[in-house]
């Protein structure tokens, strides 16, 4: 879109004006702005030519302007000045996300992070297991049919699983079927061993010995693609919302946290970010659901060994501080990258 500066400027200290108030901006404030050397009627005639453009829109209950979904867009991408986080900030996310924890709690601790810095919604895409590489699998007797069943990938994420069965299993035979599989499937992607174990599972039962069998079962249990679906979202900080002037309508705040409850929504939306470089940006109906009409959100993927494997975000209304919002998301993604790295190699 063809702006000139002077347009620009003034859209710029419109949104910017409108975000720290909340409330319409007039022709009058603006020209009173500072650096501003032009008429309260110039620059009636400037808004009125960025609100043909639908880059902002007159409330019926005011005469002033506020910026649409479009404005913002176009203020995100060609006028917004993202400062870079201090070294002291940064210090801090490094230290928040380098306390000895395990993916599970440092996925959770990024969640919760993001929510109390940003004071909106925090919210993390966990890696897809399906996808990552198998280190080993052990079947632990708890009693006479539970048997506790951990899966350890290459990257350090532990899954656990307790499996009641009607068959009974001696600690030998379970070492000894984990080692077996262990010997088999170290190395391979959990979506390879997957399909290896579907095709094992419907071979004759005569072609497979006691110790394949045994593997088969306690494996297959744990090694599910359909286990790794909406349980795979982390949200954290969803009730910070309802402090949001923006978001108090009870219409708009129910869709919002519907939107939580279906967390396939927020998986299929922060999915697209994982394919992006940087941080990406969705505003208002861009995200594609209606529960996120008044809501902005902010993602950022993350990696291990240059492969992408995740996203991290924040969920808050199109009214927000983008440029504070935009470099926390973007460090933090960076650390967790980091933060994993360090994990994968212990």
């Amino acid at each position: 879109m063809d702006l000139d500066k002077r347009a620009e400027d003034l859209l710029r200290m419109l949104i910017a004006k409108f975000i720290e108030q909340g409330d319409p901006v007039g022709s009058r404030t603006l020209a009173h702005e500072p650096g501003v050397d032009l008429s309260p009627a110039t620059v009636r005639n400037v808004m009125a030519d960025l609100e043909d453009m639908g880059l902002i829109m007159s409330p019926h209950t005011s005469a002033g302007r506020i910026p649409t979904a479009k404005g913002y867009r176009f203020f995100i991408d060609s006028l917004l000045n993202v400062q870079p986080l201090g070294g002291f900030a940064i210090s801090q996310i490094e230290d928040r996300l380098n306390e000895g924890q395990d993916t599970k709690e440092l996925m959770m601790t990024v969640s919760e992070f993001l929510s109390e810095v940003t004071k909106f919604a925090g919210v993390v895409i966990l890696p897809n297991m399906t996808g990552t590489t198998f280190r080993q699998i052990e079947f632990v007797k708890i009693s006479a049919k539970r048997v506790l069943v951990v899966l350890i990938t290459e990257d350090g994420r532990v899954q656990n699983r307790m499996i009641l069965d009607e068959q009974e299993y001696s600690e030998n035979e379970l070492i000894s079927a984990a080692n077996y599989f262990n010997d088999k499937h170290r190395g391979k992607s959990l979506s390879v061993i997957r399909n290896q174990l579907l095709r094992e599972m419907q071979r004759d039962s005569e072609e497979i010995n006691k110790l394949m069998e045994t593997a088969i079962s306690m494996a297959s249990r744990v090694i599910d693609c359909d286990d790794y679906g909406s349980d795979n979202v982390l949200v954290s900080g969803e009730e910070q919302l309802l402090d949001v002037p923006d978001l108090a309508a009870v219409e708009k705040i129910r869709k919002i946290f519907e939107t939580f409850r279906t967390r396939h929504s927020l998986l299929n939306l922060l999915d697209k970010s994982i394919k992006a470089r940087g941080v990406s940006i969705f505003i208002g109906d861009e995200s594609g659901f209606d529960g996120l009409n008044d809501c902005s959100v902010v993602a950022a993927p993350y990696e291990v060994e240059g492969e992408r494997i995740g996203v991290i975000g924040v969920i808050g209304p199109t009214r927000m501080q983008y440029e504070r919002v935009i470099p926390v998301v973007d460090v933090t993604a960076m650390t967790l990258s980091n933060a994993l790295m360090h994990l994968s190699h212990e």
